[in-house]
C-alpha cells in the first residue's frame, strides 16, 4: 500500500486553523495572566512605557498583524515559514483583541467584558475553521448536527449571560481596583 507523499491542501489548511487557534488562545490566556500578576505586583511591572504613556499591548498585537500580512502578500512564504507566519498572525491577534474593548469604547479599563466576548467570537470562528467539515462534505446529517449545536450554543450563551451579569459586576470592581493600585 503506497502512502500519498503530499498532504492535501485541506489538511494543510486544517493543521494551520488548528495551530492559529491554539497559539491564540496561549497567548490570550498568557496576556490574562500577566497582567493579573503585574497589576496584584506579584512579578515586576513589565509594561512599555514611554514618555509617561503606557503602551497597550493591543499595539504589538496590531505590529505583528501587520508584519504577518506583509509577509504573507509580499515573501508568499511556504512550510515552516509559513507555520511561522501563522504563529504571529495568531499572537497578533489574541494581543489586539484582548484589549478589544479599549479599541471599541476609544479608552475605558483593561477588564472590559467587550474584549472577552470578543476573544469567545474569535475563538469561536477559528475553531469552525479547524474543525469543522468543508462545506462540500457536508452531509444532510452535518447540517442537522450544526443546526442542533447552533440552537444550543444560543441557549447556553443565553442563561450564560444572565448568569454572568452577576459575575461581570465582581469581575469589573476588581478590575478596576486592580487598575486603580497600578503596577509599582
Amino acid at each position: 500500500m503506497d502512502l500519498p507523499t503530499e498532504v492535501s491542501p485541506a489538511v494543510t489548511f486544517r493543521r494551520r486553523a488548528r495551530l492559529v487557534l491554539a497559539v491564540f488562545l496561549g497567548t490570550f490566556i498568557s496576556a490574562r495572566v500577566l497582567v493579573f500578576l503585574i497589576m496584584e505586583r506579584r512579578i515586576p511591572d513589565l509594561f512599555l512605557h514611554m514618555g509617561g504613556t503606557h503602551v497597550h499591548h493591543l499595539n504589538y498585537g496590531i505590529f505583528l498583524l501587520s508584519v504577518a500580512g506583509a509577509w504573507l502578500i509580499f515573501a508568499c512564504p511556504v512550510g515552516r515559514r509559513l507555520s511561522f507566519v501563522a504563529i504571529l498572525y495568531a499572537v497578533g491577534l489574541a494581543l489586539t483583541f484582548d484589549e478589544f474593548g479599549m479599541w471599541l469604547h476609544l479608552g475605558g479599563g483593561y477588564w472590559q467584558r467587550a474584549s472577552f466576548d470578543a476573544v469567545t467570537v474569535v475563538a469561536a470562528a477559528l475553531g469552525v475553521l479547524a474543525y469543522a467539515p468543508p462545506l462540500g462534505r457536508m452531509r444532510a446529517r452535518h447540517w442537522w448536527v450544526a443546526l442542533l449545536l447552533t440552537v444550543i450554543t444560543v441557549i447556553f450563551f443565553a442563561l450564560l449571560l444572565r448568569t454572568l451579569h452577576h459575575a461581570e459586576e465582581r469581575i469589573e470592581k476588581k478590575g478596576q481596583l486592580l487598575e486603580s493600585k497600578g503596577p509599582a
